[in-house]
């Protein structure tokens, strides 16, 4: 941003002074909230956490400092919850992304489920999608998860979302589709891993690592360090 579209100091302030309403009426949905999804803190959630953003982007512009705070922005929050408050029935559905990192190693394990099954005819091991027919039909996707490497196969991401619903489904009613009628409001809880998550991490520690480059220059040869307090930070 340039100078002349620099922010002033007022608006720094108003921003401010933003976010103290936005706080207060957070503060005030949830001593008021129905319940554990009420839409009212739901909504008063991305007013703060919009407000926060202004004026993170805006003291960072006008003094080049910025807040200690990190709030997900709303495009990263589940909707609230609407689906039943006493659930009869619910649904797992998992995702997981593997690379086939080791397409030989993948070939040698699908060869030996063959051998033990002894099975006549041509081999599905001979290629990389029969051998993961064999693989995925021998043992359960947990046992995979867990054994992965054994198979050649590489982690990616992978999400795991539980749903809610009044009554199971009728059997077959979904198999042909079975993951395209997912109802967000209907999700009770949703656990993602992701090695984005880990490059997050990665990047603190660079800073943390940059900032403490050239220290030892500073000091001279003969000059003793003092002691840290047990509980500085």
């Amino acid at each position: 941003m340039s100078d002349a579209a620099q922010s002033t100091a007022a608006e720094v302030r108003a921003a401010a002074e933003a976010v103290k309403t936005a706080l207060d009426r957070h503060l005030a949905a949830v001593e008021r909230r129905s319940g554990e999804d009420d839409p009212a803190v739901y909504e008063a959630f991305n007013q703060l956490a919009a407000a926060a953003e202004v004026y993170d982007e805006l003291l960072y512009d006008r003094y080049d400092e910025v807040t200690p705070f990190e709030i997900p922005g709303a495009e990263d929050a589940l909707p609230p919850y609407a689906g039943p408050e006493e659930p009869n029935a619910l649904s797992v559905l998992i995702r997981r992304d593997y690379a086939v990192a080791e397409p030989q190693r993948l070939l040698t394990q699908a060869q030996r489920i063959e051998a033990a099954e002894g099975e006549d005819g041509a081999p599905a091991s001979g290629t990389v999608h029969g051998a993961l027919g064999l693989l995925f039909g021998e043992f359960e996707p947990d046992e995979i998860a867990s054994r992965h490497k054994e198979f050649g196969l590489e982690e990616g991401d992978s999400t795991l979302w539980v749903t809610a619903a009044d009554e199971p489904a009728e059997p077959g009613e979904w198999l042909e589709a079975p993951f395209e009628q997912v109802d967000p409001q209907q999700v009770v809880c949703r656990f993602d891993v992701s090695a984005v998550f880990d490059d997050e991490i990665d990047d603190v520690d660079d800073e943390d690592d940059e900032d403490t480059d050239g220290l030892d220059g500073d000091l001279d040869e003969d000059e003793d360090l003092e002691p840290l307090d047990a509980d500085r930070r």
